[in-house]
């Protein structure tokens, strides 16, 4: 075991986790008088809401992540650390991290910032996972994109339509933002860059079920948006399946039990079952609520204090998803805002300040992406939907993405689909299906 000090007099600030929000709180610290360590199980920064896309093959795995050394090599006073956090000793003010080579190394801190997001939930039916992954990480959609593909790939090979059918259905768990920008893409997918391809198959007779428990898709929308999704998810021939609950998964199908009548039990043949129907707090949440002695609220979120920090520890702050306060949503702008705000508290702390501003988040809306030129965005009483909802999810998503190359790549990659209809980033393996995942079964 190993230990990392502090070498200077200045505070210490140790942040778990580099997504949106860790990388912010990062940034915010540039100027402070403080020395800043950042500890990530990966390397690179993720830009998680276009995982959807690098798992479709309309951009690649390098457009939407940035390594972190790279992000913050101007930043002298911040240094990365590769490795997973695994303990807190809340009285020592240390963090335990178990490194690639599986030794421990033990990080002292003077502030803590928790920033490791959420996994995907499954209520209660771990089995599921399986055969129905989700989407949180890039190794997710590298798994999902290499099912994707394969699927097509194989019914290719098989000589009779009954055969066939079972690999060209497509079933997405949960009627969300995720949910539907991955129904709409499989869907594209099949339509535009695969049509032409196949000599034995039609992708275009792919089948794409959108499996959904609530009334209409999109529910965190306002119903006329919500209404014109699901007419764009029409048009594309996406089946949409509402007031369902997911109730089995296998290799082979997929089971949905209706709401109203639970004895309506209908089973889908499908090789491709891919899950996002909800989030759960990561292990290490559970690690740190037991350190910090606070209890978690039924999603596995960490409550916190009106500045992000955990009472009775104002030198622990958590951010994102991972936070519960105000019933805040999980999406990247509250990551992102938490994270500027804690950076700012401390920042704020190390200079001698002693009071400490509350957090307030700004809500500039929500989009999600239906289809080429068409998606919805809501923010405020303005609802943007079809061409313009489109270009403006764009500048959005432009916007967030770290990095100038990122975005230049991201531009150029969508331009390119549009004016030719391909998808040139669907690489994929034939090996171990232990470490590819078992896409093929």
């Amino acid at each position: 075991m190993s230990r990392q000090t502090n070498a200077t007099s200045k505070p210490h600030v140790v942040i778990v986790g580099a997504g949106l929000g860790g990388l912010q709180a990062a940034r915010r610290l540039k100027r402070a008088d403080v020395q800043v360590t950042v500890v990530d199980r990966g390397t690179s920064h993720l830009f998680q809401p276009l995982l959807y896309q690098c798992a479709t093959g309309l951009l690649s795995e390098g457009a939407i992540s940035s390594p972190i050394r790279h992000l913050l090599r101007r930043q002298r006073n911040a240094s990365v650390v590769l490795g997973e956090a695994d303990a807190v000793d809340a009285q020592a003010r240390t963090i335990s991290v178990c490194r690639p080579d599986e030794s421990t190394m033990t990080i002292d801190y003077d502030y803590l910032v928790v920033a490791v997001g959420m996994r995907t939930a499954y209520h209660g039916n771990d089995s599921f996972a399986q055969f129905a992954p989700g989407m949180k990480t890039l190794d997710d959609a590298l798994a999902i994109r290499r099912r994707i593909i394969g699927a097509f790939e194989v019914a290719e090979t098989l000589p009779d339509a009954a055969q066939r059918r079972p690999w060209l259905t497509f079933a997405v768990a949960g009627g969300g933002p995720t949910g539907v920008e991955i129904a709409g893409q499989i869907r594209e997918l099949a339509t535009l860059a695969l049509e032409d391809e196949f000599r034995t198959i039609d992708p275009t007779e792919a089948r794409v079920l959108l499996l959904h428990g609530g009334d209409r898709v999109l529910p965190s929308f306002s119903p006329k948006l919500s209404e014109r999704a699901q007419r764009t998810l029409d048009e594309l021939g996406v089946e949409t399946v509402l007031g369902v609950h997911v109730t089995d998964v296998t290799a082979e199908d997929v089971e949905t039990t209706s709401k109203a009548e639970p004895h309506e039990v209908v089973r889908y043949p499908t090789r491709t079952t891919l899950w996002t129907a909800g989030v759960e707090a990561v292990p290490f949440a559970g690690v740190v609520a037991r350190a910090l002695d606070v209890e978690q609220d039924r999603g596995g979120r960490i409550p916190v204090e009106a500045d992000l920090s955990v009472a009775g520890h104002p030198e622990v702050f958590v951010v994102g998803d991972m936070s519960s306060r105000d019933k805040l949503p999980g999406v990247a702008e509250v990551a992102m805002q938490g994270g500027r705000h804690a950076g700012a508290v401390i920042a704020h702390a190390a200079a001698g300040g002693t009071e400490r501003e509350p957090f307030k988040y700004r809500d500039f809306g929500s989009a999600a992406y239906i289809a080429r030129r068409h998606a919805v965005v809501e923010t405020g009483k303005l609802n943007l939907f079809g061409y313009l909802g489109w270009v403006a999810w764009g500048v959005i998503h432009i916007a967030f993405l770290a990095g100038m190359r990122n975005r230049l790549g991201t531009v150029m990659s969508w331009s390119a689909t549009l004016l030719t209809d391909s998808r040139r980033e669907r690489a994929i393996t034939f090996g171990d299906p232990e470490t590819a995942r078992q896409p093929y079964r």
